[in-house]
């Protein structure tokens, strides 16, 4: 059996004739009958009625064409990947994203790179404190979206683009505020539940940033459950302020003010790739795109 054959089948039972299928498929209408018959002859089974004028499927060749439609597609789809391949295209791209940076920001660019590139899997991992520079940096991820401290020693290794500012904000809720209405001081916290987001990388495995000696602190993997404890009144601690803007307005997440505490920071996030590695077209198009987010927010 072949994909011509397949060809062949598709194109006689929606023209209908062999003279009409001939016509469509450029070929001679002995050479359609002959191809038609072969694959009959293949199968075991008779593809189509012959009784009238025009072909019908049999309720056999009716259940075959349907998977040969299927078939013929996933030909397409190979065809269009091997050419996208060929062309110096990448298989797949990934891109390691802080889980604090505001992912709205990258829906154009994700869709400009899909139109292009349809071929292309865009891998996205969310990373968390170090994780995404450590991706990069280990060679499992093509870019990555990352706070940046050290500009200039990064910038020995790492092409980077500055894209945003984005803060962290102390906050808690009501609920738990209500247990210290006169709250000035992170001593004052200490036997509340510090919300902590575990680092994905290994650089700051034993390190714990703003927490003081003493703390009670709950680890988890991800923001969103980090914002789901803290709303429920069972910890604080700092969260990005734009996943927070709606529980900020309507109250049910209020910020720290402490005296001796540190109650936001303010970061620039990068996009970051490595100079020694020559990108394909699809980075390529994705680190510019990236780009165009941090000059259009300038």
């Amino acid at each position: 059996m072949k994909i011509d054959q397949l060809k062949m089948l598709k194109t006689v039972a929606e023209q209908g004739t062999l003279k009409a299928a001939s016509e469509r498929l450029f070929k001679t209408q002995a050479a359609v009958s002959k191809g038609i018959k072969q694959l009959e002859s293949q199968l075991g089974i008779q593809l189509f009625n012959r009784d009238g004028y025009r072909m019908i499927l049999t309720a056999e060749g009716e259940q075959i064409f349907q998977l040969a439609l299927t078939l013929l597609d996933k030909a397409v789809e190979i065809e269009n990947l091997s050419h996208h391949l060929s062309a110096g295209n990448e298989a797949s791209v990934t891109l390691a994203v802080s889980g604090a940076f505001d992912m709205n920001l990258l829906l154009p660019v994700l869709g400009m790179v899909q139109e292009k590139f349809p071929d292309t899997q865009i891998i996205l991992r969310q990373e968390q404190v170090t994780g995404a520079m450590e991706a990069l940096n280990n060679g499992e991820a093509d870019l990555a979206i990352a706070i940046v401290i050290d500009e200039l020693t990064i910038q020995k290794t790492l092409d980077i683009a500055r894209i945003c500012q984005g803060a962290i904000v102390n906050v808690a809720s009501p609920m738990l505020l209500s247990r210290h209405p006169n709250l000035r001081f992170q001593r004052e916290l200490e036997k509340e539940y510090q919300i902590i987001v575990q680092d994905t990388g290994n650089q700051s495995k034993s390190v714990s940033f703003g927490v003081q000696d003493g703390q009670r602190c709950w680890y988890v993997n991800d923001l969103a459950t980090k914002k789901m404890l803290t709303l429920s009144g069972m910890g604080w601690g700092m969260l990005p302020e734009h996943l927070i803007v709606d529980e900020l307005a309507d109250g049910t997440l209020v910020k720290i003010a402490l005296t001796d505490g540190n109650n936001n920071n303010v970061f620039n996030y990068f996009a970051a790739r490595q100079k020694s590695t020559l990108p394909g077209p699809v980075a390529r198009l994705l680190w510019d795109g990236l780009k165009g987010v941090g000059e259009e927010l300038e």
